[in-house]
């Protein structure tokens, strides 16, 4: 049995440790859990890892937030993976930096990444993990907010939440998308 795994997230440098990054971090994380590595392939840097007898595809989009929809419809076609075995990792305003919520569904709320992945796919009912980065800019800024690094202060607990995520992944894998909703939807995560 095969999943996709999408961390969101701009290639480049200059985007690294930023908000918007934050679901190439998380992909990042649980590939190194397992010892994978990341290669660039059509589209995408691409990892195979093995969780409980299942085959995880995790997908970091080469083609910028707003273009994720075309390596999303590329490597589910090419692994011929349905959609209710897809998981889309993705930062999330409208959360606070302590939660961490899984959806099965959902629209994209103004998320440009998501807004690809229902252009290609057609469809808004997939699975998300939207990682919480808060809200905390002034109005008319929420470009430079999640394009910005992450402040020093917030590294000890995107650490704990980053390992966090990894968990709701295997439980999204093993357990399934109900049962790891109940399990971690109302959590908060603080150090």
């Amino acid at each position: 049995m095969s999943y996709l795994i999408v961390g969101l997230g701009n290639v480049g440098s200059e985007y690294e440790g930023t908000r918007h990054n934050i679901g190439f971090d998380v992909a990042d994380a649980l590939v190194s859990k397992y010892e994978g590595v990341f290669k660039i392939d059509r589209l995408a840097a691409i990892a195979e890892i093995s969780y409980r007898g299942k085959t995880l595809t995790c997908i970091k989009p080469t083609t910028y937030m707003n273009l994720s929809g075309n390596a999303v419809r590329y490597w589910m076609e090419k692994r011929k993976i349905p959609l209710e075995r897809l998981l889309v990792i993705t930062d999330d305003i409208a959360l606070p930096l302590s939660r961490i919520r899984l959806r099965g569904n959902g629209s994209d709320a103004g998320h440009n990444g998501l807004k690809s992945i229902y252009e290609s796919l057609q469809t808004e009912k997939y699975a998300r993990l939207r990682y919480g980065v808060g809200n905390d800019f002034p109005r008319g800024m929420q470009v430079e907010y999640v394009l910005g690094k992450w402040p020093l202060h917030d590294l000890p607990l995107l650490k704990i939440k980053n390992e966090r995520a990894v968990k709701i992944v295997e439980s999204f894998v093993h357990a399934g998308l109900e049962r790891t909703m109940n399990d971690y939807n109302k959590m908060e995560i603080t150090l």
